[in-house]
């Protein structure tokens, strides 16, 4: 059975000192800043909040974050769930929070989209192998291993990958669930033949010169234009608790994503203190497609209900969802 804990003036002064001590102004207190507890996992999508963080956004709203870093999908909404954060930063697991909104109705709230695509030029997900391996597509992965993020969301989009090349999930290949920063590392030992891995596994791969992406954004090709496996969560908890800090912390983030994008050169010498991209790599790696919530359109919103439908195929889902409800309205935060 699943459980939110598993998806948490001193007394006596004479009227002449009072009246003296009246004449003079009160110092100003500094206003205590709201709590917020963010779960996070060190990747790509992650940057707007990183740049949040270094820009102090969510100090000049009143905000303190406590920042709580994952190494899996599932932790980050595990602990959502259980009440043990108030939000899950950009990268949270989108099939997974679905997962949890079904079996908890009315747990989170999404407000931002990170991923990448084909059409905007943006990486995302990468099938990575040794430099020397004759592996090229997901159909040569037959008797072979494959790596990927711990947790249900990376191991159902690579079961969907493995059968859509014609294999079977259960027979073919031997999946194998591996925490960020072992990806690299395994696929050049041998460890696995391949590993199906988020940015910026894949940049690391190539800065490295041991191993290279065989595939760029298989995601994109196989399920939508772009594509989405991050989003940015609100527990309806927070929310309805502490409206004006849900709100202040969305548009901290928002701001964030906007100031991500546009400047994404100039940015991205913090990722080496949040991934495990090295101060000489940091120059090769991909840019992200980070979503605000503000300029979420029907494209977005087709890709991620793309996404969700590909879990209801696999069965990782066992009911349709919509996910227009889904998505944070400005009525939520009133």
């Amino acid at each position: 059975m699943t459980t939110r804990r598993n998806f948490v003036l001193g007394a006596g002064a004479g009227a002449a000192t009072l009246a003296a001590a009246s004449s003079f102004p009160r110092p100003l207190r500094a206003q205590p800043k709201e709590k917020v507890v963010v779960s996070w996992l060190p990747i790509m999508q992650s940057f707007a909040y990183y740049v949040a963080l270094e820009q102090k956004l969510f100090e000049k709203r009143g905000i303190e974050i406590e920042s709580v870093r994952f190494q899996a999908p599932n932790q980050i909404i595990d602990s959502l769930v259980s009440g043990r954060a108030d939000a899950g930063a950009p990268g949270a697991a989108a099939g997974i929070a679905v997962i949890a909104e079904t079996q908890f109705p009315g747990t989170f709230k999404v407000f931002g989209l990170q991923g990448g695509g084909i059409k905007v030029n943006r990486i995302n997900d990468a099938l990575i192998v040794a430099n020397n391996s004759p592996i090229a597509t997901f159909g040569d992965l037959k008797g072979k291993s494959l790596g990927h993020l711990p947790g249900i969301q990376w191991r159902t989009l690579s079961r969907y990958m493995v059968r859509k090349a014609g294999l079977d999930p259960d027979k073919d290949v031997r999946l194998v669930e591996l925490a960020v920063g072992l990806q690299v590392q395994a696929v050049v030992a041998g460890t696995v033949d391949a590993t199906l891995s988020l940015e910026p596994v894949g940049s690391i791969a190539v800065a490295l010169g041991e191993a290279k992406r065989a595939i760029t954004n298989p995601m994109s090709l196989a399920v939508y234009d772009p594509f989405y496996s991050g989003v940015s969560l609100l527990t309806t908890k927070f929310i309805k608790e502490r409206p004006k800090v849900a709100k202040a912390f969305v548009e901290a983030l928002d701001e964030a994503t906007i100031m991500a994008e546009k400047n994404y050169t100039s940015l991205r010498s913090i990722l080496p203190a949040y991934t495990a991209v090295k101060p000489d790599q940091v120059e090769i790696v991909a840019q992200p497609y980070l979503r605000p919530w503000t300029e979420l359109n029907e494209t977005d919103l087709t890709s991620y209900q793309t996404f969700v439908n590909v879990f209801r195929s696999e069965g990782a889902l066992k009911q349709d969802f919509d996910i227009k409800p889904f998505i944070l309205k400005p009525s939520d935060l009133s």
